[in-house]
């Protein structure tokens, strides 16, 4: 027998106690986090300007994934630690922010960083987008959560009724998808979920094996190799030719989240979520914004703003969080109505380039005059 030969049984063998070992070692330790981290962005590839998120990859070089450190080792937010002349801002919040349909020009925090503002001290105002496009406080939540670990000066917060609801707080596939995560945030900060809520995805011993994570890793990799097209060509968003805008003639209906009027119940809504996000930020100021949302003159306009919203539930819902703000004494601010009703696009939040100039012109004159932040 050749000497250089090895046989195939022993070979087989060899290969399958790698295999099994591969997966005890997963399906023992959660080492997703350490992998998620192994990136190529932010040295070979510059970071991105926005959390990965699409279901294009091959048009957007871009894609979801549950994965928050790979996510957050992806952003340009964790290239270098924060230099010394530097005032760092993160803004969370849902697909508004993020820039659905946007450039990366032309999302809110281009447009506010494109204002050079400065802190009273001369430390120039650095804005991170780190919106995700689902809708849900305790997404957000997460997300807040993750960016402490970033030294932030100051956190903007834009919110919208649907991100209130309790029913809607594990919707979002990136919270089913941390269970362990949430779980660790409902009895941190007593928040009225259920731990055990069906959403939350629990994995097995052989879900975390290295079968069982298999999408995960790949995922992880993707969102590498994707970087390279990302990095040529700037593209990370499918911004179609022809895209259908938001309903104007509305249903007649006035339901709300399973609710009618005239009330609104507080308790139906996460006020205590955005109360830990304050508590997480500790000495970190949290400006909570309501940001624009469509206002229809179409048929029904009587009964709803828009497809969203009934005029009673979003009333109410401006009232209870007004009230909310001024009891815990929270940095709050109401635009729901900074952006003009033509400047919306596909859903009554997702706002134009010009929309977004709007609203950012209107938080601009906000964070003068809270946070004495000017040009």
């Amino acid at each position: 027998m050749d000497s250089h030969n090895i046989p195939i049984p022993r070979l087989l063998l060899k290969a399958t106690l790698l295999f099994v070992t591969l997966n005890l070692i997963l399906s023992t330790f959660n080492l997703l986090p350490s992998l998620g981290r192994l990136t190529l962005y932010n040295w070979l590839l510059p970071g991105r300007q926005r959390l990965p998120y699409g279901d294009d990859p091959q048009r957007a070089y871009n894609l979801s994934l549950y994965n928050l450190e790979a996510m957050f080792a992806s952003h340009e937010l964790t290239q270098a630690p924060k230099a010394e002349d530097e005032y760092r801002v993160v803004v969370i919040g849902d697909s508004s922010v993020w820039g659905f349909l946007l450039e990366n020009e032309d999302t809110l925090t281009a447009a506010l960083n494109a204002a050079g503002l400065r802190a009273a001290d001369g430390r120039q105002a650095v804005f991170y987008n780190l919106g995700h496009p689902t809708i849900s406080l305790t997404k957000d939540l997460m997300i807040l959560d993750f960016a402490m670990d970033y030294d932030p000066d100051l956190i903007l917060w834009p919110v919208t009724l649907e991100a209130f609801p309790i029913n809607k707080q594990t919707s979002s596939p990136l919270v089913q998808n941390n269970a362990p995560r949430v779980r660790r945030l409902i009895e941190e900060f007593d928040l009225a979920l259920d731990l055990r809520h069906p959403d939350l995805v629990d994995a097995d011993f052989w879900g975390r094996s290295l079968v069982g994570q298999r999408r995960n890793l790949a995922d992880i990799l993707r969102l590498q190799l994707y970087g390279f097209m990302w990095a040529a060509t700037g593209i990370d968003v499918h911004i179609p030719e022809d895209v259908e805008l938001r309903a104007v003639d509305l249903e007649p209906s006035e339901e709300y989240a399973g609710l009618l009027p005239p009330a609104l119940p507080a308790e139906a809504l996460a006020f205590d979520v955005l109360a830990a996000g304050v508590r997480r930020a500790a000495e970190v100021p949290v400006l909570i914004i309501n940001e624009p949302t469509f206002v229809s003159e179409g048929a029904n306009s009587d009964l709803r703003y828009s497809s969203f919203y009934p005029r009673w539930a979003y009333d109410a819902y401006r009232v209870l969080l007004q009230s909310e703000s001024e009891e815990q004494a929270w940095d709050y601010v109401d635009l729901w109505q900074a952006a003009d009703s033509q400047e919306f696009t596909n859903t009554p939040i997702h706002l134009t380039p010009q929309g977004t100039l709007q609203f950012a012109n209107a938080l601009i004159a906000i964070l003068h005059d809270l946070f004495n932040l000017q040009p």
